[in-house]
């Protein structure tokens, strides 16, 4: 876990480095939003646009201040902590010195929410800024990103979708109508998302038929969705309106009868429990060992 908090700059970075025992791949996962930490949340509203330090497209692409720096304020641990796997050695500091197998091939970044945004970002700087580039850029295999919200301006989308592996290679879930991928609201200023999306469609309906089964006491198993990749990706909500819109629905989620309601946007579908269940394949063990 490479980790570093400084309240007074709205700072609170988690990546944690998970190498496989030949060293050959490895994985960087960013944490989301940890729900009772301030600072994760003055992260998430600190979203002032900022230039990036190093050439991408043109106009004028600016990112989320905020995701920005929380991601730069562990990077350099992070990218040390990768060398050692590029140069066969364990990630965990006080086993560096051992050699292993092979060299880092294989690299893959994850995270949910917050901890998506970064990922991106991540992904971004070691395909364009030159010192990255040149370490990790061959090595970097996907980016797979869960309730991820927008993270730069349309000049900054534009210029990520012109990066062929940006384009194709970063992989965005959204669960159903989650509401985190259509944040910064519009009102915020312009935002945008880049690479492929996936979307959990459950039918929504259905489910309401079926609860109002089990509410009149009918056992009735509500039918599931499936993912599909969407042609155009998930578009800014318009203000603040929505955010209310979207908790409101979590408070009628607590009900029986509204419980499978539609939903325009919704908080209880960006928890990661639904992400998890929805993507582990048939016959896999999932968290709880089931």
């Amino acid at each position: 876990m490479i980790q570093l908090s400084v309240d007074a700059l709205f700072l609170r970075s988690t990546a944690f480095v998970i190498q496989s025992k030949s060293g050959r791949v490895a994985i960087l996962c960013y944490r989301g939003t940890e729900p009772l930490n301030l600072i994760n949340w003055m992260v998430n509203l600190d979203l002032e646009p900022e230039r990036i330090a190093y050439q991408i497209g043109e106009g004028c692409p600016t990112v989320h201040g905020g995701f920005y720096r929380n991601t730069r304020a562990t990077r350099y641990e992070v990218m040390s902590t990768l060398r050692y796997a590029c140069d066969r050695r364990s990630a965990r500091v006080s086993s560096s010195d051992a050699m292993l197998e092979g060299e880092l091939e294989a690299l893959y970044i994850t995270g949910h929410s917050l901890g998506g945004a970064m990922a991106g970002l991540m992904a971004v700087m070691m395909r364009h800024e030159r010192k990255y580039r040149e370490a990790f850029a061959d090595r970097l295999r996907a980016v797979y990103t869960f309730g991820q919200p927008m993270i730069g301006n349309p000049d900054f989308a534009e210029a990520c979708q012109s990066d062929e592996f940006l384009r194709e290679k970063v992989i965005r879930y959204v669960y159903d109508d989650d509401m985190v991928p259509h944040l910064p609201p519009a009102v915020s200023g312009p935002f945008q998302h880049f690479g492929r999306e996936y979307q959990y469609r459950a039918p929504r309906s259905r489910n309401a038929l079926t609860g109002l089964f089990g509410y009149l006491g009918r056992a009735h198993r509500s039918p599931e969705g499936r993912w599909e990749e969407n042609v155009h990706p998930t578009s800014q909500a318009s203000g603040l309106p929505t955010i209310l819109l979207a908790n409101l629905a979590f408070v009628a989620g607590k009900f029986q009868l509204a419980r499978s309601l539609p939903a325009v946007y919704s908080v209880e579908d960006h928890f990661p429990q639904h992400y998890i269940s929805s993507l582990i394949p048939g016959g896999v063990q999932n968290e709880f060992g089931d």
